[in-house]
């Protein structure tokens, strides 16, 4: 059975700093630069036929970083803007604290959890939703159904879109799911793509 792994990139230097990051192209941070080493180690011993990511450096970096930990080489590639983070629009660059100081928390939360209402200029997990699918069900999708195994690397909530299709999540229950950092997420699939099995390595 062919298997999908979903590792959301290690710790950015914005993740450290507490800001909203969404679409700006910021580095790993030294932590999050161990965190995919680490990812990488527990992807040793499985083998991959493709790799996607965002076309993020904090995404390339981790799965670089990842790739080299495990020994992976020549792994064939594809990078997509359809796997980016949430665009946060107004809110990019903005301390989380501080917009919560701002806007009032629950709003803040409302714009962070909810799956569909943007916050100022940016998308809402619905939006990233509706980018991230297609592109799955076109690329990724056909490779796990002839029964290649696929990493892919990306973001927080571009994993919430892809695990709440893949858990068959509703928006109420995607609410409370959170992805971390380095953590390799293994799905195990049917030929048709259908989970059978699921755990974090």
């Amino acid at each position: 059975m062919p298997y999908l792994v979903l590792l959301r990139h290690g710790e950015s230097q914005w993740n450290l700093e507490n800001r909203f990051t969404g679409w700006v192209d910021v580095p790993l941070s030294p932590r999050g630069e161990e965190e995919a080493r680490a990812a990488g180690a527990k992807l040793a011993g499985l083998t991959f036929d493709h790799l996607f990511t965002s076309v993020l450096q904090r995404a390339i970096q981790t799965a670089d970083l990842a790739c080299a930990a495990a020994g992976f080489t020549d792994l064939p590639t594809s990078r997509d803007q359809a796997l980016n983070e949430r665009h946060y629009g107004d809110l990019q660059g903005l301390n989380k604290a501080e917009t919560a100081r701002q806007y009032g928390e629950e709003q803040v939360k409302i714009w962070r959890r909810s799956y569909d209402v943007r916050p100022p200029n940016g998308e809402s997990l619905a939006d990233t939703a509706a980018r991230v699918l297609p592109y799955y069900e076109a690329h990724i999708l056909p490779l796990l159904r002839a029964g290649k195994n696929v990493l892919v690397v990306a973001h927080g909530n571009s994993l919430r879109a892809l695990v709440m299709h893949l858990d068959r999540l509703s928006p109420a229950e995607v609410l409370e799911l959170n992805i971390p950092t380095g953590a390799p997420l293994y799905y195990e699939l049917d030929t048709e793509g259908n989970v059978l099995a699921k755990r974090y390595l």
